[in-house]
């Protein structure tokens, strides 16, 4: 019986990174990926992965390496890293933007490309405040055209805004949010049938198991979750096909409508599955994907990745059904909170994942005393522009 059958009725291991085969130079160092990247980086990478305090499986290696390559080939991305007794206790994608949001106002900013959900660096708890006045002092140091230090898809509910913002208020430099947006999540708790009852009134309950029976009818409806690698490959290329059928496809913004982001699919939920962090669901009708839905599972949080559904078939509305069904994410014993990573007025996702998670955009003077100042006008007049906008 499926969780929606059950409301409207009456009354995988994640495999630990191999140990580091040497220690790395302490300190702290901003390099160029191409330069910075080696097998001594990976294993203390997949350590700190895994002891992190804030999981974001977007900087984690399996996600951030295939990112460079496809994004950035050039080799102009930057990692920043701090190394505390031989072991990288801290790790962030550092990048020079020439333009901010349209405007020929050069910065430093955390790299993030359009499928990169989450901008928190990779920082073990003890180290957070050491690694934000390093990386501020860096910054301070190497500014060259850099006007300002801009930090995107931050969490209010992780380290780094907090960490960032104390560190440049002991410097008496200005460190303001931006802007922030808040999108769908879900907080352990509530069983998953708990909490679809709290989340859609009976009525709707009712509406998606009639929808949930014409599927049914309509031919033979199979639910499959998996956590391993095992089929990943035909998955993968059902997922993007079904994808490519979608207003996506027509729009050309599907993920195979570039070799950049089909290849970053493909290999980064081969590496996640090698990690054993990836969770997929999917609906088969008669053997043919209607509705498919990827999820990175990372330490004590989940990660809703890409989701796919039948364009032809939106009236039964496979891909809630989907939804209704990841649900079962709540019982998972290790994960506290899930991230939709959707777009914060998603018209589904929203119905059914009542929990918000604050994103926070922060800005960071950086420099000298005129830099400086001239950074914090800066930063006043957008959050003014931001306001205005609202």
């Amino acid at each position: 019986m499926s969780h929606l059958e059950q409301l409207v009725a009456p009354g995988g291991s994640a495999q630990r990174a191999a140990p580091a085969e040497a220690p790395l130079a302490d300190g702290f160092s901003v390099r160029p990926w191409p330069d910075a990247l080696g097998p001594v980086l990976d294993a203390h990478w997949d350590r700190l992965a895994a002891s992190c305090a804030v999981p974001n499986p977007f900087y984690e290696r399996w996600y951030l390496t295939p990112s460079f390559r496809h994004f950035d080939p050039g080799g102009e991305v930057s990692l920043a890293t701090l190394v505390v007794g031989g072991n990288l206790v801290a790790l962030m994608p550092l990048a020079r933007k020439p333009r901010y949001y349209g405007l020929l106002l050069p910065h430093l900013t955390n790299w993030q490309h359009p499928n990169i959900f989450c901008g928190e660096p990779l920082v073990v708890a003890e180290h957070a405040d050491a690694f934000a006045q390093e990386l501020l002092g860096w910054c301070d140091s190497n500014p060259q055209q850099a006007l300002f230090l801009s930090l995107s898809g931050l969490p209010r509910d992780g380290l780094a805004f907090d960490a960032i913002s104390a560190a440049a208020g002991r410097d008496g430099r200005s460190a303001r949010m931006v802007q922030a947006i808040e999108r769908a999540a879900l907080h352990r708790g509530p069983t998953p049938q708990e909490h679809l009852r709290q989340a859609l009134e009976r009525k709707r309950r009712k509406e998606l198991q009639r929808k949930r029976r014409r599927l049914e009818e309509a031919g033979t409806l199979v639910f499959s979750r998996q956590s391993d690698a095992t089929d990943l490959t035909p998955w993968i290329d059902e997922f993007l096909t079904l994808e490519a059928s979608s207003w996506k496809g027509e729009q050309g913004s599907a993920l195979a409508s570039a070799p950049a982001t089909e290849a970053l699919f493909r290999e980064s939920l081969e590496g996640a599955a090698r990690a054993g962090k990836l969770e997929r669901l999917a609906f088969h009708l008669d053997g043919r994907p209607v509705a498919m839905l990827s999820s990175f599972l990372s330490e004590s949080q989940g990660f809703g990745f890409k989701t796919a559904y039948a364009a032809d078939l939106a009236k039964l509305s496979p891909g809630m059904l989907l939804q209704v069904e990841n649900l079962a994410i709540l019982e998972h014993d290790d994960i506290v909170m899930s991230d939709s990573c959707a777009a914060p007025d998603h018209p589904m996702i929203g119905q059914i994942w009542p929990d918000r998670r604050e994103i926070a955009l922060l800005s960071v003077a950086i420099g000298g005393t005129l830099r400086r100042a001239v950074g914090a006008g800066l930063i006043a007049l957008e959050i003014y522009r931001t306001q205005r906008r609202q």
